[in-house]
């Protein structure tokens, strides 16, 4: 079943069945007339004494003796309805369905009205999962009897467990038509109420489904499970403002009150607490959510993200896997594990083998179309595609702000497929830009990745972008559909996706030179100049004098995340500090607003050599425009590996802060490299770590230098080919031509690899899943700096995201099972 098994017992168990079975009375249909009138008196009454003592040693759960006397009065009498029934129930008690049900069938045989006889095969349908014909059963059984209960209050149960599974086919509309059928046998149950909402959720009507949370509760104040998904629902209304994590707060804690161990309840509870900063008593409630529900497997995949913000990745990755085991197929654990292992793996096998293999397991889940209805005319105007959940004020919006207003639109048509969760400003101006130029915007937050697939078809797409990898609220899954013939993966990922469907991965011979060994399943096209285009932020403001000229003293920094500064990093910054007297270190993360996170990171410089009194931490800056003028506290700017920034690095340079990078054998270290070498700043890319360190003392030395440095920047940066839209769209459209004409030759690289894979499984006896068009069945931390992470979970119907760093998101649960999440 897909709601709760313990409701369904209940409800079973409470008030239509005794000892599994339906209670009898009196007057129950149980008690039909024997056809033994012809009997003698006397056997007929010892035949009824026997019958009564097997029915009272039934209901004393003594169901071998009282099988024994039932075979015995029908071994006297075989007309005997009701000990065809009794002898049923004792049979199913003892976990012998098959001879249950023959027993059952013989008495409506005897009696093809007798409602109890009927209600029970019913019964035993739908627990073999037979739900069709546990409904007809039910229906029979009211037919001969309107007025029975047990009967009515089964039926209404399978009835949920169809809706259900339609729902979850795809057949959403068909689904919720069964939960009122449901509701119209009994309108008062508070449980059927709160099945409907995540039906509306999936047709996008949230307002409906709260709805129906509020009547689920004026039947039942204390169904714990409606309170919970009501602060859900209210959440996804919300879009996870601060006003909705008071109230969603609230909800919590009235759920926690009626039932203290749900473990949902706890581990959400967790997720308010890492919105608010609370990081200790975050990390706290999740613990309990695993204690109270060891299975819980995204429990796991949730504090592997709350480990992952306190820079402890090591952790994180065992976290990941723990949830792994339990659920094999969690996705969000899978994709933060991926994420997580570039921070601290450089380049090697291991790291390439776990995301091929994830894309080989993630790509048998969903249908690959294999033909493509497009003309191939390599001179014909292309439809591009750009499908990403990050059109906000994030990283990966002020690099594709400029090939979005740059385009040629009359021979690149472009369609944007926007999952973000929460719009704001820069959405709308991206949505009003697109569509004034002749493009089409596609809102798709909440839309299932294989209907997304379906409109991508639909629009005709040619090649599809995606822009988001293994972070946050990525469509991956509409990638696996392989609805577009050119599929391609570009900025948001720093490393193979492992998907077999994605044909190339858009880079440069910076960040990956043409001898890079760093393995992919894309194939790596490098544009002309840098992979990046970079559109400044309205709010950045007037670049400031370096702060050495006033303060008498050097300031280092970074804004990078707490996961990309590892001790390895530690380490070298720690050796720069102490090189420079009286110079200070300022960094600025969100996780700087736990104490314990600061007081493990300040702990950790001062064994390395520097005073925790040289260091400056700052907590996330929620208004982008105090962001940017947070850059003018520092001189030099240090930058992370192996993990690079990137966005950082664009605004410490355009606020006219230098930057200190190092070269490396991976993307993810090389992207540094790539931004400085388009700015002209070679001179400050190491070659390894001492060198690293001796750039950055010698930028150290000279404060005057350092001021005329700072003040050319942000001139060398905008007439860099970096800012340089018109001509960055030139070359990607070069690329994006180069592709289709490869295309229209028969030249594919994904069908090259998915014919090898084919191949391989063919071996291994596996089988990769193609489909024809036709066939396919449709059955907040958003500074530059943030990472995005896949994961805090809730529930498994509506999932709702909360982006808070560069993993998944917080998936936060509603209720149902929580000892199988997904």
């Amino acid at each position: 079943m897909s709601r709760s098994e313990n409701d369904a017992n209940e409800r079973e168990g409470d008030l239509a069945v005794e000892n599994g079975f339906v209670k009898e009375s009196q007057s129950s249909p149980c008690s039909s007339v024997s056809t033994a009138d012809a009997i003698p008196a006397q056997k007929a009454s010892e035949g009824k004494d026997s019958l009564s003592y097997a029915n009272i040693l039934r209901s004393r759960n003594k169901f071998a003796d009282a099988l024994s006397l039932y075979n015995r009065v029908l071994e006297k009498d075989s007309g005997c309805v009701e000990a065809y029934i009794g002898k049923g129930i004792c049979l199913q008690m003892q976990n012998m369905g098959r001879a249950a049900f023959e027993s059952f069938t013989e008495a409506i045989k005897l009696d093809p009205q007798n409602a109890c006889a009927l209600t029970h095969c019913g019964i035993l349908y739908n627990y073999e999962g037979r739900l069709v014909e546990a409904a007809e059963s039910y229906q029979k059984a009211l037919s001969a009897d309107p007025s029975y209960k047990p009967a009515a209050e089964c039926l209404a149960i399978v009835l949920t467990d169809l809706g259900t599974s339609l729902k979850l086919a795809g057949n959403t509309q068909e689904g919720i038509q069964k939960y009122y059928e449901a509701l119209k046998i009994d309108p008062h149950y508070a449980h059927y109420h709160s099945f409907i909402q995540p039906a509306y959720y999936n047709l996008g009507d949230i307002n409906q489904g709260v709805a129906y949370y509020k009547k689920a509760l004026s039947y039942n104040w204390h169904y714990a499970d409606a309170m919970y998904n009501l602060g859900v629902a209210y959440g996804e209304m919300l879009k996870f403002n601060m006003v909705f994590i008071t109230c969603y707060n609230i909800f919590l804690q009235l759920a926690l009150s009626i039932k203290p161990n749900f473990s949902q309840s706890l581990n959400n509870l967790g997720v308010v607490y890492t919105v608010q900063g609370k990081m200790d008593a975050a990390a706290s409630m999740i613990e309990k959510a695993i204690i109270a529900c060891p299975t819980y497997a995204e429990a796991y995949n949730n504090l592997g993200v709350l480990y992952r913000d306190a820079g402890n990745i090591s952790m994180a990755i065992t976290a990941y896997e723990q949830c792994l085991k339990i659920d094999p197929d969690s996705r969000n654990a899978g994709q933060n594990r991926l994420l997580a292992m570039n921070y601290i793996n450089e380049g090697d096998d291991k790291l390439f083998d776990a995301h091929r293999d994830w894309g080989r397991r993630f790509m048998r889940l969903y249908p690959q179309y294999n033909s493509w209805d497009k003309p191939k005319d390599p001179e014909r105007p292309l439809v591009i595609g750009y499908i990403s959940s990050d059109y906000f004020t994030h990283s990966v919006s002020y690099f594709i702000e400029g090939p979005l207003i740059y385009h040629d639109y009359g021979n690149y048509q472009v369609v944007v497929y926007s999952a973000v969760v929460k719009a704001d400003a820069k959405t709308i101006r991206f949505r009003e830009r697109v569509m004034k130029k002749g493009g089409l915007w596609r809102d798709i937050y909440g839309v299932d990745e294989k209907k997304v697939a379906s409109m991508v078809r639909e629009d005709k797409i040619d090649i599809l972008v995606e822009l988001t990898g293994h972070t946050a609220n990525n469509k991956l899954g509409t990638m696996a559909c392989r609805p577009a013939p050119v599929q391609v993966t570009w900025i948001g990922y720093p490393n193979t996706t492992g998907l077999p469907t994605i044909d190339y991965r858009i880079t440069d011979s910076f960040a990956d030179p043409p001898d890079t060994k760093q393995k992919h399943v894309e194939e790596l096209v490098r544009l002309p100049e840098c992979f990046l285009c970079y559109t400044p932020s309205l709010e950045a403001g007037r670049v400031s004098p370096t702060p050495a000229l006033a303060n008498g003293f050097i300031t280092f920094g970074s804004f990078n995340n707490l996961a990309k500064i590892t001790p390895k990093v530690l380490r070298v910054w720690a050796r720069i500090l102490c090189a420079v007297p009286n110079s200070r270190l300022v960094v600025k993360c969100k996780p700087f607003c736990c104490d314990s996170v600061r007081q493990k990171f300040l702990t950790t410089l001062e064994q390395l050599g520097l005073e925790s009194l040289r260091v400056d931490l700052l907590p996330l800056i929620l208004l982008n425009h105090d962001h940017m003028q947070a850059y003018s506290l520092m001189d030099i700017s240090l930058d992370t590996f192996p993990y690079a920034g990137m966005a950082t690095t664009c605004e410490f340079l355009y606020m006219g802060v230098p930057c200190v990078t190092m070269a490396g054998s991976v993307h993810a270290h090389n992207v540094g490299v790539s931004i400085l070498s388009k700015v002209g700043l070679q001179h400050l890319i190491a070659k390894n770590e001492d060198e690293y360190v001796q750039l950055a003392l010698q930028l150290a030395s000279d404060v005057t230098a350092l001021q005329d440095l700072r003040m050319s920047l942000r001139d060398l940066m905008s007439k860099s080919p970096i800012c340089d839209g018109q001509n960055f769209i030139s070359g990607l459209e070069a690329t994006y031509r180069n592709m289709w004409c490869r295309y229209c030759k028969g030249d594919v690289p994904s069908l090259r690899y998915m014919e090898m894979l084919e191949k391989q499984d063919a071996a291994d006896g596996l089988a990769v899943k193609t489909v024809e068009p036709e066939k396919v069945t449709i059955s907040t931390d958003t500074s530059p700096g943030a990472v995005k992470s896949n994961g805090f979970n809730q529930v498994p119907l509506p999932t709702l995201n909360l982006t808070t760093s560069e993993e998944n998101g917080n998936l936060l649960h509603q209720a149902t099972n929580p000892g199988k999440l997904s």
